[in-house]
């Protein structure tokens, strides 16, 4: 099969920086915490804040935490993401949908707009632009959107763009989920008294303008616990990740595991359903500092269930998503 015009997909994640360092922290953290998409707050207020305080701290302590769950092959966030377009450039292409697959990264490298560079050169026509967000959130999402509009604001050229917005309640995404839990239950041979499943927080003002990650969230939690036969008492809806003195979207996750345990709940299996691949706030966060919270309050037994990462049952979800958003622009077999 020949497609009429040069087709490819941009993977994109959020970021990570290049090495687990103070200085490699600050440049991520600069531009990161740059974007007025992630922090909310007036320029004039907020840029003297960032350069002359948080910039000068919050970089060596970061930096410690990365180190915590660096490998070899690097950042896990950049190791994950290059396998999952990797896997779904092999799956397209033995479809018969020959169009490559290019990871980016919104914060640090590769950056956005190199690769949609790269892929003009390359003579490629047409580009999906497929975040690794299951859920929407102008923070993310639409800073993705921004990234890829800088470029084309720079650019004399560019090719035929498409984005994909979320895919919080897709029927394959969900599946995927409910078999990385099953496939954990399977393995421990038991199911821990409580699921809690922890989605990254985003300030409550968000919200009230109109996000709808908060309610995206909860939604993909619903269709998974269906999906798992799992009654309300028996799972839970958190938020992690809390950054600033702003109130963010509750219950925040480590509070809720302390509870837990105090209220006598003795084992938790935890998962991040909104993180496709691991990645600090959830190896860090989550499996080191969510844990000891958890077990420091009476908890006997936390099990944390990994991102879906580059389990076939995602991959299979990636491609059937992709498929559907290419389609007109390529022929998708039946």
């Amino acid at each position: 099969m020949s497609m009429e015009k040069p087709t490819a997909v941009l993977l994109c994640n959020l970021g990570t920086p290049e090495a687990p360092t103070a200085s490699a922290l600050r440049r991520y953290l600069a531009q990161f915490l740059s974007d007025p998409r992630v922090v909310e707050i007036p320029r004039i207020f907020w840029l003297p804040l960032l350069h002359g305080v948080i910039l000068r701290v919050r970089p060596r302590r970061s930096a410690a935490k990365y180190a915590s769950v660096w490998s070899e092959a690097g950042s896990p966030l950049a190791v994950w993401t290059q396998r999952q377009a990797d896997l779904l450039g092999q799956r397209l292409s033995e479809c018969g949908l020959p169009a490559p697959v290019q990871p980016a990264m919104r914060y640090g490298q590769p950056a956005v707009g190199t690769q949609l560079q790269a892929l003009l050169d390359a003579g490629v026509e047409r580009v999906l632009v497929m975040p690794l967000y299951p859920q929407y959130s102008a923070a993310t999402t639409a800073s993705l959107f921004d990234g890829v509009a800088g470029w084309v604001r720079r650019s004399r050229r560019y090719p035929e763009l498409r984005f994909v917005n979320d895919y919080h309640d897709h029927p394959d995404y969900i599946a995927a989920l409910a078999h990385s839990v099953r496939t954990h239950w399977e393995r421990k041979g038991q199911r821990a008294q409580h699921l809690v499943m922890s989605f990254h927080g985003i300030p409550e003002r968000n919200a009230r303008l109109g996000d709808p990650y908060a309610e995206q969230c909860r939604n993909t939690a619903c269709l998974l616990a269906q999906a798992l036969q799992l009654q309300p008492e028996q799972c839970t809806v958190t938020f992690q990740s809390r950054f600033g003195p702003a109130r963010w979207l509750q219950p925040y996750t480590e509070p809720t595991l302390r509870a837990l345990a105090e209220a006598g709940t003795r084992s938790v299996d935890v998962m991040c359903p909104g993180f496709v691949s691991d990645c600090l706030e959830t190896l860090e966060e989550i499996n080191m500092e969510a844990r000891h919270t958890f077990l420091q309050a009476g908890g006997q037994a936390f099990d944390y269930i990994p991102c879906l990462n580059d389990s076939s049952e995602w991959i299979v979800a990636l491609k059937r998503i992709t498929e559907q958003h290419l389609a007109g622009w390529v022929a998708v077999p039946a």
